[in-house]
């Protein structure tokens, strides 16, 4: 039995250089009910929120248009996520696109480019319980993130827990061409318990999500903080270097929906 103070220990080596400086990006969707404190976020250090954008079948999220505005008139980065389903994938990524860029985030006013705020595009490659549509197989994965670079000229990001990641990726169907596209995405991993290990094909995650709804079993809590602002069971996440870094990954990694 190890005690306290050594599993706090182990705990910081573990974790990457400058992790705990960069616990600031929250994930939402029309799952969570109340009016967000985008301002007290922010205050909090939160530097990025990642959005439900779409889901099955061909849902869009009715939260999503009036969080954005809200986040960015906060001063937050702001991105999209689509949760996938065993549909046509080629279908999912431009209902996808289309609703994102229908939400026509306001034009900077610091920008020189006149570009409209960037949009971080992210599937959600979990296993569908709770939609119609069935669960995504990786081969729709594969034709998912290629429409998403076709259209946008960027891969997304792709969302997945460290036990799934590897269960179907490594499962018979999926091949070593699957796995080589799939590792264009930037890697967003969940895993409530411990820092990620299982990555590949993958070197390392980008985002770690520590924390769902609440659930989260990281000590010490001032280091992984449930809630934050107004949100009591939030959906956090670690990325990967520091806030400088994270907003330069962001800048480069977003899409500008023009128009």
């Amino acid at each position: 039995m190890k005690s306290s103070a050594v599993r706090i220990l182990l705990v910081f080596l573990l974790l990457p250089a400058g992790a705990f400086a960069a616990n600031n990006v929250v994930n939402m969707s029309h799952y969570d009910l109340m009016r967000p404190d985008f301002v007290g976020m922010a205050s909090e250090g939160i530097v990025g929120v990642i959005h439900e954008a779409t889901y099955p079948r061909r849902e869009r999220d009715a939260r999503y248009y009036e969080r954005q505005r809200a986040a960015l008139e906060a001063g937050l980065l702001w991105g999209a996520y689509h949760f996938g389903d065993a549909t046509n994938p080629i279908g999912q990524a431009d209902h996808f696109l289309d609703a994102v860029a229908a939400a026509r985030p306001p034009i900077r006013p610091d920008d020189p480019e006149k570009r409209r705020a960037g949009v971080l595009l992210v599937l959600d490659f979990e296993k569908n319980g709770h939609y119609p549509g069935g669960t995504m197989s990786v081969a729709q994965a594969v034709a998912f993130v290629e429409r998403i670079k076709e259209r946008t000229g960027k891969y997304p990001g792709l969302y997945c827990s460290e036990y799934r990641l590897r269960q179907m990726l490594y499962a018979p169907g999926a091949t070593s061409a699957h796995r080589q596209t799939l590792g264009n995405c930037w890697l967003w991993i969940a895993n409530y318990h411990a820092e990620p290990r299982n990555t590949a094909p993958w070197r390392t995650w980008r985002m770690w999500q520590y924390c769902g709804d609440g659930k989260c079993n990281l000590r010490p809590r001032s280091l992984f903080p449930k809630s934050v602002a107004n949100v009591r069971k939030a959906e956090r996440n670690i990325f990967r270097g520091s806030n400088a870094t994270l907003q330069a990954f962001w800048r480069e990694n977003a899409w500008y929906p023009s128009g």
